[in-house]
């Protein structure tokens, strides 16, 4: 056997036992927002000793047997709220999916009743997505940062003061709640529940196997560069911004992209406001970072021959972007994050 995967393996052998996790979900989940967290949780099995099993699942609804989802495929839901509550088992992780339904669910009393209770008794509280909304509903997340799909961001910031909202993460941990944005991003949050519990190897091993780009950090943005300029309506700007990824280590100043454009440092500040909420100077800190993001992961380059690369001049600068978008230096990201492939090829040079 492999030495490194026999260690992984030992290591893996003396965590903690089988988790119970308890999925509450309602009609009109997002099928993904309820079978991607479990998949990555349950996936784990492939990684760990013969005989091992990481995670114990149980969906739980208003009414057991099927329900449908928001991608007219329907789930089947194990047990109704009055049967988990009364069979007593116990339950390390609490998730609340998110979806279409949601907000019929915070009219379900029974549904409210039961995540009280669940709430209560678990080890971990977690939502995917719109999910937050049901925790935010109990006063689950007072005090707390928390996240959710961008769209409904400002929503729970409305209707749910006492919550500290971070529009832009992709998840988030404050204690033992943890919030997720939107769909995949409760795959980003499951994996780092991997991690939490079987070790940083395991949830790589999950990652890759699932062919995740990366396990990517809570503290990433929901949108990436290439995102945010496919979303842009101005074609000037969408030209702008594709400019930016495609010339990414030039001057980018504001005086360059204006002249770019052929409109002024104001007025071209202005418009990528509109269409994208960041000033120029943030879009193109974004668009380096997820370059070298990429370049830290993907090759053995130093981390200063990075930095030129990309743009920030030298690893000072980066080190200080990376902390301020990522909270982690760009050394400690590719110590995190580079692949086993790239390890292996420079183990070999």
């Amino acid at each position: 056997m492999d030495k490194q995967k026999q260690t992984t393996l030992e290591s893996a052998s003396t965590a903690t036992p089988t988790r119970r996790v308890v999925m509450v979900v309602y009609p009109d989940a997002h099928i993904l927002d309820v079978v991607g967290p479990l998949e990555i949780l349950t996936g784990t099995r492939l990684f760990l000793p013969d005989g091992q099993i990481p995670y114990e699942t149980c969906l739980v609804a208003h009414k057991s047997g099927v329900f449908p989802t928001t991608s007219g495929i329907s789930l089947q839901a194990d047990q109704d709220f009055t049967s988990a509550m009364n069979s007593r088992k116990p339950i390390d992780t609490l998730i609340v999916a998110g979806g279409h339904g949601t907000l019929e669910a915070l009219e379900d009393v029974d549904l409210l009743a039961y995540v009280q209770w669940a709430a209560e008794r678990a080890d971990r509280v977690v939502s995917i997505c719109t999910g937050a909304m049901i925790l935010a509903e109990l006063g689950l997340l007072d005090g707390r940062k928390a996240t959710t799909h961008w769209w409904w961001c400002p929503v729970l910031a409305k209707r749910y003061p006492q919550v500290s909202v971070d529009a832009d993460a992709l998840y988030v941990q404050d204690g033992n709640v943890w919030t997720s944005a939107g769909v995949t991003a409760g795959m980003d949050l499951s994996l780092a529940l991997v991690e939490a519990d079987w070790g940083h190897e395991i949830a790589l091993q999950v990652a890759r196997y699932n062919v995740m780009y990366m396990m990517r950090p809570g503290g990433q943005s929901q949108f990436s560069a290439q995102l945010i300029a496919q979303q842009a309506e101005d074609p000037v700007i969408t030209d702008l911004l594709q400019f930016i990824q495609n010339h990414i280590r030039d001057d980018l100043s504001v005086g360059t992209l204006a002249a770019h454009c052929c409109m002024t440092e104001r007025t071209l500040t202005r418009k990528l406001r509109d269409e994208t909420g960041m000033t120029p100077a943030r879009y193109v800190e974004l668009a380096r970072i997820q370059a070298a993001r990429v370049a830290l992961e993907q090759t053995g380059q130093s981390v200063e021959a990075i930095a030129r690369s990309t743009g920030f001049t030298n690893s000072e600068r980066m080190r200080r972007a990376f902390q301020r978008h990522l909270n982690v230096s760009a050394s400690d990201y590719r110590d995190r994050f580079q692949t086993v492939t790239t390890r292996e090829a420079q183990a070999d040079e």
